[in-house]
């Protein structure tokens, strides 16, 4: 997924240049001489590399926010103008993904977030709520599982499928895929409110190993 992205940014950064090579000089009677790119080209690039930035950094970043904020024309402003602003964006976007710095922020606001939850499955199951303990832990491994496949190219789909696809690629080994197998059997029994199939030593076990292994996949 990191390779098809940044093939992307390649392509649409070539695709700006092409937009930016109509640049033709216009007169008016209205607005006099002035410069323009074809408007068309300029916002089907728009579009794309919106899209881009949304995937790549997330609609919560400043690169996309930034770019949103530099498609607004300004008053009298020639379009080539406003095309050399969106490309300076672009290219800062691409550098800091290229550089690895916004999958380190993602990660480490992911971590953030998952650690919250998993202290949270942590008290449930200490005041005795082993079920709702189980499905929040549940939740956090096939959140990062849909992660894992998603980084990789793979598809999302059930649980045990993108396990059994992430073993096969290499994201772990065949001992971790019994574990996770082990551990969303935990997830489904707390699900469909099974509280014989599995006590609070299961679940504290849970917890750890969901904590250890989302540990090591977003270090």
């Amino acid at each position: 997924m990191a390779e098809h992205l940044k093939k992307r940014f390649d392509e649409l950064l070539s695709q700006a240049d092409a937009v930016a090579a109509t640049k033709q000089r216009k007169h008016s009677e209205a607005y006099g001489s002035y410069e323009h790119v074809e408007p068309d080209l300029l916002l089907g690039w728009c579009v794309k590399a919106r899209n881009l930035l949304a995937s790549a950094c997330g609609r919560e970043s400043e690169h996309f926010k930034s770019f949103v904020e530099a498609e607004k024309p300004g008053p009298f402003e020639e379009n080539p103008v406003r095309l050399s602003r969106l490309r300076a964006v672009f290219l800062a976007a691409q550098e800091d993904f290229e550089g690895g710095y916004l999958s380190s922020v993602r990660n480490l606001v992911q971590a953030e977030v998952f650690s919250t939850e998993l202290e949270q499955a942590n008290e449930l199951l200490a005041v005795g709520y082993r079920m709702p303990a189980a499905v929040i832990c549940g939740v956090v491994l096939e959140t990062n599982l849909r992660t894992l496949c998603e980084a990789r190219g793979l598809g999302v789909g059930k649980l045990d499928k993108m396990n059994a696809d992430l073993a096969k690629a290499g994201q772990y080994n065949s001992l971790v895929q019994k574990r996770i197998t082990a551990l969303a059997a935990i997830r489904n029994s707390a699900a469909h409110g099974k509280l014989a199939d599995f006590d609070d030593k299961d679940a504290r076990s849970m917890i750890e190993d969901v904590e250890r292994l989302v540990a090591g996949w977003l270090s």
